[in-house]
């Protein structure tokens, strides 16, 4: 994967919960893991019928540099878009230089 790829600054978020001063509730909340550079890719049509034929609803393609921790409670945010990461695929040669993860838009409550 060349460097120029990864032309989209995104944020990676994990969920976390926040406790309301007043009443202690706790209320589910996004932190921010890191800033990284990304690249976003819609599905290809042949790609959404192939992917819409199993049930699924991913809609996009984020690549990433591998990162450890990275799993699928996490979401992407790019300026307005929210991007559920759906899964966590490795490069298939060395497992160590970017990830792929399929993601669906949408806003993710955690």
């Amino acid at each position: 994967m060349r460097a120029g790829d990864l032309r989209h600054r995104v944020e990676l978020q994990r969920p976390d919960f926040s406790q309301d001063p007043v009443t202690g509730e706790m209320t589910p909340t996004w932190v921010e893991v890191a800033k990284i550079y990304a690249s976003i890719e819609p599905l290809s049509a042949r790609d959404f019928i192939d992917a819409s034929s199993r049930q699924s609803k991913v809609s996009a393609r984020v690549v990433i540099r591998h990162r450890a921790g990275v799993d699928s409670t996490m979401r992407i945010v790019h300026r307005s878009k929210i991007y559920s990461i759906e899964g966590v695929l490795a490069d298939p040669k060395s497992g160590l230089d970017y990830l792929t993860l399929p993601c669906s838009e949408g806003v993710n409550d955690g």
